[in-house]
């Protein structure tokens, strides 16, 4: 028993470590397009991945947080506030699971969380109405949340609990 907790625990943590990787190199590569006004995060995609591994809820915060402090650049409150949208979002794809609803509702908050709550400090720090950023980021989420459903239905029964 004691060897198969050990296991599970090491496998919960390489898995996490890969996706906070995985993450921060998405984001690496696609930073480009990624902050500031108009943000296509194709990153945000792994929120799924909570949909198949709950435990990754905390690692897809920590991951946000880290990729912003790495890449960002645009101060503690996106900096704690991308960490929190990554939680909440990953909580809500875990609860969708939970309650057996139909995959493609994994769209709904991979759009609309980063969509209205990211705006609520980006407009100040930018200087752009809250309205015309929340439509921006919100638009900008779609193809992330298209590729989330995606790789849940790619991955479902190969990887997960």
């Amino acid at each position: 028993m004691e060897i198969d907790n050990r296991s599970l625990k090491t496998k919960k943590l390489t898995t996490s470590s890969i996706v906070i990787a995985l993450y921060v190199v998405i984001m690496f590569l696609t930073q480009s397009f990624s902050f500031g006004a108009v943000q296509i995060r194709i990153a945000t995609t792994l929120y799924a991945l909570a949909y198949l591994c709950p435990f990754l809820v905390l690692p897809l915060g920590l991951s946000n947080v880290i990729s912003n402090i790495l890449l960002g650049g645009l101060g503690i409150f996106d900096i704690l506030g991308g960490g929190l949208v990554g939680v909440i979002t990953s909580i809500l794809i875990c609860l969708i699971r939970k309650f057996k609803l139909n995959i493609c509702f994994v769209a709904i908050p991979i759009i609309l969380i980063p969509g209205i709550l990211v705006p609520i400090w980006l407009s100040q720090i930018l200087i752009v109405p809250y309205k015309v950023l929340a439509i921006s980021l919100c638009l900008g989420q779609v193809v992330p949340a298209i590729l989330g459903v995606i790789l849940i239905k790619i991955f479902k029964g190969k990887i997960g609990e």
